[in-house]
């Protein structure tokens, strides 16, 4: 089954000049496993559809489930620079979360919010 991000995970972020930093937390070591597999820093990329203008970095600390992503060229040039307030570090951890992952259904139990997701 498709589930968003945040039935999978939690995101924090921050941002300094142009760069944004995500950090992704599974909610248990099984959907980290899924979310190493799936959330490529390629696919982060492609998700914000032309809003990261650099390139992503995507690193691992597997003893927190969790992956942080630095994403140069991806605030406008920064706040100091910019009057769309929309695009900083905030306003992207939360989009992410809308990032689709394939959970099998025997995993349906550890993800959060499973009372609002379909049967299907």
């Amino acid at each position: 089954m498709k589930v968003k991000l945040q039935h999978v995970a939690h995101a924090r972020s921050g941002d300094k000049g142009d760069t944004s930093n995500i950090a992704v937390f599974a909610y248990t070591p099984e959907l980290y496993t899924l979310l190493k597999d799936q959330l490529t820093a390629e696919r982060f990329k492609a998700f914000y559809a032309g809003a990261i203008k650099g390139p992503v970095t995507r690193y691992e600390v597997d003893n927190l489930d969790a992956m942080n992503f630095v994403a140069q060229g991806a605030l406008g040039g920064g706040v100091s620079r910019s009057l769309c307030l929309d695009n900083y570090g905030k306003a992207l951890s939360a989009a992410v979360l809308g990032f689709e992952i394939e959970v099998p259904e025997s995993l349906r139990s550890h993800l959060r919010g499973q009372h609002l997701l379909s049967a299907s």
